[in-house]
């Protein structure tokens, strides 16, 4: 089995900063894509911002300029630097990782449990 846990989140005002972090672990073989999607009240899962492990990474044109995503592959981490927060950035956001297991090398799509972002303006 694959976990991803992740830490952070919070509540915070409107302007300041905030940082995720989220570690895949289980049985890996590989990660490829991982990254942050969130869900608002009432709305769809929507993209936040996605990394390749080569490097590549996609952000949601509304958080381009204010979030950064990095991560660390040798331990399986993904992190999202939020700076310039807004309240409409409030929603839980899921840690998403796209894994090969040990098991049978098939990528399968794993997801945490979601983390609260809170900001008040």
């Amino acid at each position: 089995q694959v976990q991803l846990v992740e830490s952070g989140g919070g509540l915070v005002q409107a302007g300041g900063s905030l940082s995720l972090s989220c570690a895949a672990s289980g049985n890996i073989f590989s990660v490829s894509t991982m990254g942050w999607y969130r869900q608002a009240p009432g709305r769809r899962r929507e993209l936040v911002a996605i990394r390749s492990s080569g490097g590549n990474t996609n952000y949601a044109d509304s958080v381009k300029g204010r979030f950064t995503i990095s991560r660390d592959n040798a331990k399986n981490t993904v992190f999202l630097q939020m700076n310039s927060l807004k309240p409409e950035d409030t929603a839980v956001y899921y840690c998403y990782g796209n894994v090969k297991t040990r098991t049978d090398l098939r990528s399968t799509d794993y997801w945490g449990q979601g983390t609260q972002v809170t900001v008040s303006s």
